[in-house]
Order: C-alpha cells, then sequence, then structure tokens
C-alpha cells in the first residue's frame, strides 16, 4: 500500500497540494448529490425551522422517512443491501449539507445512518445485514445506538447493562438502563451494549424495539437545543434477544462502539459545516439590510472583521474535512483493492485516520459554535430573540462538542493516538524529534529564504509548527514516558497544537491548488483566508506551546525550549491581518452570501 495514506504522518511528511482533495474536486456526480440534498433541505427543512424549535417529534420522523424515500440514508450502504453504495467523500457531502439547516434533524439522521446503521453494515453477519440493512437503508425502519449509561458517559466501557445467556442457549436476556439514546422515541431497533458475565469489554447486540418485550422508555427529555430530536432513556427488563442477534462476537462491543465512533467523529465534523455556511450567509444579509448612523452595519470594520473570521473557519473545516474523508475512501479503495472484503477495509480505512477524525470533530465543533455566537451578535438584540434562526443555531451547535465523545476525550486521543502510532512505528516521530534537538542546539540561519512562490513562507511556517509539536510533545514523551497519559493538560496543549497544524496545513493546501489551476487572481479570498487562519493558528500554538514548556520543563531546557518556539513561531513578513479581513468581507458582502 503505498506510503503517504497513512494516517497521522501529515505531521512528519510535507504533503503536496497535488495529493490533497479539496471541495473543488468533486464529481459531476457529487456536485448533483450536493444539490439535490440543498433541495431537500431548503424545500423540507428550512421553511419548517419552528416546527423542530416546537419539539415536533412526529415532524422529525416524517422528515427523516422523507429523506429515505430519497435514498439519502442510504448513501453508505452497499448496493447488495438496498442502499447506494457511494464512496466515503460522497457521504460525507449528504451528511454535511443535510445537517445545516436544523440540529434536531441533523442529529435524527446522524444517529441513524451512523451509529443507527453503521455498526450492523461494518460488524454484521450475511444474514443479520440482509435482514436489517435494507429497512434502515429505506428509511421504513429507524435506527437507535444505546451505549451510555447514567453511571458510563466518557467511559463507555464501564457499562452496568447484562446480558445473561438463557439455559437452553438460544437467547440473552438484556437487564439495564440507557440514557440520552437519540431516535429512541421512534425507533424499530437499537444497537445495545451490555456484559455478559464478567467479561472485561462489553458486547453488542441487535435488539428489535418490542415494548411486550420488557423495554420501556422515559418521556422526551428536555435540551438546551437540538429540540425535535426524541432524546429518551431506555429500560431494559430481562429483554429476549435471539443468540444469533449478537453483534461481532462476544467483548467485541467496545471495539464495535470506538470504531463507529470514529465515522461518526468525522461525520460530524461535516455536519458542523452546512451550519456554519447557512449562519454566516444570515448575517452577511442580515448585516447588508441593517441601517444604523445611516448606512449597512455591513460597511463597518467591527461587523466585518466578524464576517472574516466566520467564513474562514467555514472555508478551514471544508478543507481539512475533505481531505481526511479522501485520505479514507482512498485507503479503503487500497484495501479492497487487495480483495480485502468491504466491511473490512472500511472499518480500517477509517481505523487508519481515527487521529485526524478526532481533530475535525474537535476544531469544527468549535468553530460551529463561535461561528453562531458572531452570528447572533451581528444580529444584535434582533439575535437573542426566537424570531431569528440565530439563537437556535447556537443552542444547536452546543451539542456538538459533547456528543461522539467529549472535545477533551478527543483532545487527548489525537495526542494519545499519535504515540501509539509512534511506538508501533507507523508514524515515525523519533526521529524527526531528535532532529528537531539537533536543530536547537545548532546555530540559526540567518539567510533570507526566497518567498516569492506563492505560500513559500505559510509553508515554511507549518513546517515550523510541527516542529514545534514534536519539540513539545517529545520532551513530554521523554520526560513522563507511558506514564503521560496521566497529565491531562499538557496532552490537551499539544492537541491544540496538533490541530492548528493540520487545519492550517489543509487550508493552506487546498488553497495553493485552487490558485494553481485557477489563477492567483481568481483565488485572492481564498489566499487571503489562508493567509488569515495560518495566523491566528500560529498564535495558538505559541500560547499553547509556552503553557506546556513552562509546565515541565526548567533551567537551561525551558530556556532552549522556548528559544526554539519563538524561532519556530516566527514570521519573516507578518500579514497585514486587518487587510486579509477586509478582503474577505468585501467579497462576501458584495455577494451577499458564504461563496466560496
Amino acid at each position: 500500500m503505498s506510503d503517504k495514506t497513512r494516517g497521522g504522518q501529515f505531521l512528519v511528511k510535507e504533503t503536496k497540494c497535488e495529493d490533497i482533495f479539496t471541495p473543488e474536486d468533486f464529481s459531476e456526480e457529487q456536485v448533483m448529490m450536493r444539490d439535490s440534498v440543498k433541495e431537500f433541505v431548503d424545500k423540507e427543512i428550512w421553511p419548517n425551522k419552528n416546527r423542530f424549535e416546537n419539539k415536533d417529534y412526529a415532524f422529525t420522523e416524517e422528515s427523516m422517512r422523507k429523506a429515505g424515500e430519497l435514498g439519502l440514508l442510504g448513501v453508505a450502504v452497499p448496493e447488495e443491501y438496498g442502499g447506494l453504495g457511494m464512496g466515503f467523500v460522497s457521504t460525507m457531502l449528504v451528511c454535511d449539507y443535510i445537517s445545516g439547516a436544523t440540529g434536531s434533524f441533523s442529529t435524527a439522521f446522524g444517529a441513524h445512518t451512523g451509529i443507527g446503521t453503521m455498526p450492523i453494515t461494518l460488524y454484521g453477519t450475511e444474514e443479520q445485514k440482509k435482514k436489517y440493512v435494507p429497512k434502515l437503508a429505506s428509511g421504513e425502519w429507524f435506527g437507535a445506538y444505546c451505549l451510555t449509561e447514567p453511571g458510563a458517559g466518557s467511559d463507555a466501557n464501564s457499562g452496568k447493562t447484562k446480558a445473561v445467556l438463557s439455559e437452553d442457549g438460544k437467547y440473552y436476556s438484556i437487564t439495564g438502563q440507557k440514557m440520552w439514546i437519540s431516535n429512541a422515541g421512534f425507533c424499530s431497533l437499537f444497537i445495545v451494549f451490555a456484559r455478559i458475565g464478567d467479561d472485561k469489554n462489553i458486547t453488542g447486540f441487535i435488539v428489535e424495539n418490542d415494548p411486550s418485550n420488557g423495554i420501556s422508555m422515559n418521556e422526551e427529555e428536555h435540551k438546551l437545543g437540538i429540540r425535535a430530536s426524541s432524546t429518551r432513556q431506555v429500560f431494559f427488563n430481562e429483554t429476549k434477544v435471539p443468540v444469533e442477534n449478537m453483534l461481532s462476537e462476544r467483548g467485541n462491543g467496545f471495539k464495535i462502539a470506538m470504531n463507529a465512533l470514529n465515522v461518526g467523529r468525522i461525520k460530524l465534523a461535516a455536519a458542523c459545516l452546512d451550519a456554519q455556511r447557512r449562519v454566516t450567509t444570515g448575517a452577511v444579509k442580515y448585516a447588508n439590510e441593517r441601517i444604523q448612523f445611516n448606512t449597512s452595519i455591513s460597511s463597518f470594520g467591527a461587523i466585518r472583521s466578524k464576517l472574516a473570521e466566520m467564513a474562514t473557519s467555514a472555508y478551514a473545516g471544508e478543507s481539512a474535512s475533505y481531505r481526511a474523508a479522501k485520505d479514507i475512501e482512498d485507503r479503503i479503495a487500497a484495501r479492497e483493492a487487495e480483495g480485502t472484503s468491504h466491511q473490512e477495509s472500511e472499518l480500517k480505512g477509517v481505523e487508519e485516520y481515527a487521529i485526524e477524525c478526532s481533530i475535525l470533530k474537535v476544531a469544527v465543533s468549535e468553530d460551529v459554535q463561535n461561528c453562531a455566537d458572531e452570528g447572533i451578535q451581528i444580529f444584535g438584540g434582533m439575535g437573542f430573540s426566537e424570531d431569528t434562526p440565530m439563537e437556535s443555531a447556537w443552542r444547536d451547535a452546543r451539542i456538538a462538542r459533547i456528543y461522539e465523545g467529549t472535545n477533551e476525550i478527543n483532545r487527548m486521543l489525537s495526542v494519545g493516538m499519535l504515540i501509539k502510532k509512534a511506538m508501533k512505528g507507523h508514524v515515525d516521530l523519533l526521529g524527526p524529534a531528535m532532529k528537531v534537538q539537533e536543530e536547537l542546539m545548532g546555530i540559526p540561519s540567518f539567510d533570507t529564504p526566497d518567498f516569492s512562490e506563492l505560500f513559500a513562507e505559510e509553508k515554511g511556517i507549518v513546517a515550523n509548527l510541527k516542529k514545534v509539536f514534536l519539540m513539545v510533545a517529545g520532551s513530554a514523551v521523554q520526560k513522563y514516558g507511558p506514564d503521560l497519559d496521566s497529565h491531562q493538560q499538557l496532552l490537551m496543549a499539544a492537541s491544540d497544537i496538533l490541530i492548528e497544524i493540520y487545519m492550517a496545513e489543509s487550508t493552506i493546501l487546498r488553497t495553493e491548488k485552487l490558485a494553481k489551476k485557477e489563477g492567483e487572481d481568481k483565488a485572492q479570498e481564498q489566499i487571503a483566508m489562508a493567509k488569515l487562519y495560518l495566523y491566528k493558528a500560529v498564535d495558538i500554538v505559541n500560547s499553547r506551546g509556552k503553557e506546556g514548556i513552562a509546565s515541565f520543563a526548567e533551567g537551561d531546557e525551558q530556556r532552549m525550549m522556548l528559544m526554539g518556539l519563538k524561532r519556530f513561531t516566527k514570521y519573516t513578513n507578518l500579514p497585514n491581518v486587518v487587510a486579509l479581513r477586509e478582503k474577505i468581507a468585501e467579497k462576501l458582502v458584495a455577494e451577499n452570501s458564504y461563496c466560496f
């Protein structure tokens, strides 16, 4: 398998812009798919936003059925089980554009197509897939996923729900309580995780929703956001499940849960993208229409700054999300070409990029919240009112930092997984980290490099930010070894550096690719966004790097690392930040929408 396809290697390898996939590379088929999804959302979902806000659960279910009739629930399902069998990028695309109007629908969609259906297509036996997947793909049945319990949240493997084998060995009897179950109110099937005996790990089961079989539920939860997403506690009281409904093998539940979450994480990033586009467009339109001091507020620098930052985050999120999605798709294809089954290929393909999935989940979920927050601010008092879509966007955005693994867990996972990969020899961190150490001891070069080419300086800076990560994480690993896990604050700082590197690099490479194809003059605003994103990223890396160094190094070591940090976060030519924002805002205001 070609070397460039390993997850996490972006940190130690130079990636060329030709080697990444960007939203500008969508095929004709993908563009048609995107447009039909947008049409569905603009016709069925967006005009009925108030019904979702008024907790119209039946309408969420009805909308899901319509999506099923259009085939949108089966995009990721192989054709032999009634799906469209689309590639990973296309499934990302559908998830992206179907999720922008309201978090209630996007949660129902994500829970059903992701964690509700995916575990069966990826881990089910042939019989299980034939029996259940076509019904889930068409929307005849809906799926839900029961992992979380009152005592088992982030520590998912600590669940108390029990599965006891009957004396005749024909079925398991499941007893326990699950909470925060999306789609519980209208689902036909649960993926339930329970423990058999004293097993170390939980086991997955496919459980049909039959109230006469010991299944009951609490009322709908009252939530800050995603108000029409059905969320209930589910109780199993000696619920009989045939032995052939065990998913994968005994004790494999934790693995299923983790792999389902990897897919869920990158899809959740996608699900936050169109929300940002729509919020940005709404804010631009309002700013253009709102007159204060005899002029539209979109002419004020304070507002233009916000619009530019909102658009830049959305653009960066798209750049990184589709880069990773295509890497996963290529990895799946490479495995299938070697004769691996589709199930196994998809599992391993996503698992390979679990680091990137965690990075994206964190970055994009935090960006969508900031975007909605600024959206409210631009609307002023109106933004706080339920009459404008900003306050619901802000409330809906809040859950994204919690589900599919909290952002804290994902931050620690991204660095933890990277270190594990290094120890397995899949990503060489040690060699590059040693080189950075040597560079710190050596005399810095005072030559002024040639920055005449587009992004030459920016790419040099990204390479230096990677050195910051290697310096900080490398020293932390040396100092704490396997004990690093217990130093969560250091891991959090290191992960913020890692996140900014991936996001900034993806944004620069996407823009470089675009500029090479269309000409720099046609990509002026995108070039400004890439430069603006990097400028902010350098600031974050500097601050988090300093915090890390101050917290685990002292004396000469500390002084040397701080000097290294200063050297690695230095611009030769600082960008004019205000001018960059102006250029981006000018385009947004002229086009009256997010137009990139």
